[in-house]
């Protein structure tokens, strides 16, 4: 790790990506804060074109600097979607230094934005890290854990709902039943025992027998039949 100057507002230190730097003292809104700086790059020569790393900062069409050397200490700024600083590019001087464009306390991260084209290669297919993201993907998380509980509690809900009802309605065929299967209605029964007194099942019927009444009817029938048989 490269070491700090006390003297400098900043140092780097450990950070949610990695290294990050991060400021010492307190810097105010409009200061220039460090110098982004290396080799100068030719696109115009094949074998400068044809370097690749993610420390590289294009000043022009032409030029551009690779900030990869180790004295560059700016490398270690890392990227912000809502920073509380910015690249100061100058073209004709081929120089960029990062500025302040917030008032930044001792402690605080310096972080930059560093532009649509990283993002969208470096950055979006790993997540960007930074602390704006960060807060709106605990706010995501946040919103689907709720979302999940209420929905678990309005199952449960409707579960409690769905037992009562088929509780009741349990209890409710239990009453019909038992009062289908020998429950009194107004002193009868429908299976033949008693009906005010009289038997339905030929047992009595006001104290005589169904049988033995048809048997006292059929008699003289039969004596009047012998009677013409002897004649």
């Amino acid at each position: 790790m490269p070491a700090s100057s006390s003297q400098k507002p900043y140092r780097v230190g450990r950070s949610r990506t990695g290294l990050g730097l991060f400021a010492t003292k307190p810097i105010k809104k409009g200061t220039k804060i460090i110098r982004y700086f290396g080799p100068l790059l030719d696109s115009k020569k094949k074998d400068e074109d044809a370097i690749e790393n993610k420390y590289l900062f294009e000043l022009t069409n032409r030029w551009t600097i690779d900030g990869s050397i180790r004295e560059n200490v700016a490398r270690y700024i890392n990227h912000a979607c809502r920073p509380n600083a910015e690249s100061d590019v100058k073209p004709r001087k081929r120089k960029v230094f990062i500025r302040a464009i917030k008032d930044i306390e001792p402690g605080d991260e310096i972080n930059y934005d560093y532009g649509t084209d990283y993002f969208k290669a470096y950055l979006k297919p790993i997540g960007c890290k930074c602390d704006a993201c960060e807060k709106k993907r605990k706010k995501k998380r946040a919103e689907a854990r709720a979302e999940r509980l209420r929905l678990k509690e309005r199952a449960e809900r409707k579960a409690k709902r769905d037992a009562e009802k088929r509780a009741t309605q349990r209890k409710a065929g239990a009453k019909k039943a038992a009062k289908a299967n020998g429950k009194l209605g107004n002193g009868k029964s429908l299976n033949g025992k008693a009906l005010n007194g009289k038997a339905l099942n030929s047992k009595h019927l006001n104290g005589h027998s169904l049988t033995a009444a048809a048997g006292r009817r059929a008699a003289p029938s039969k004596r009047g039949a012998v009677r013409v048989l002897q004649a």
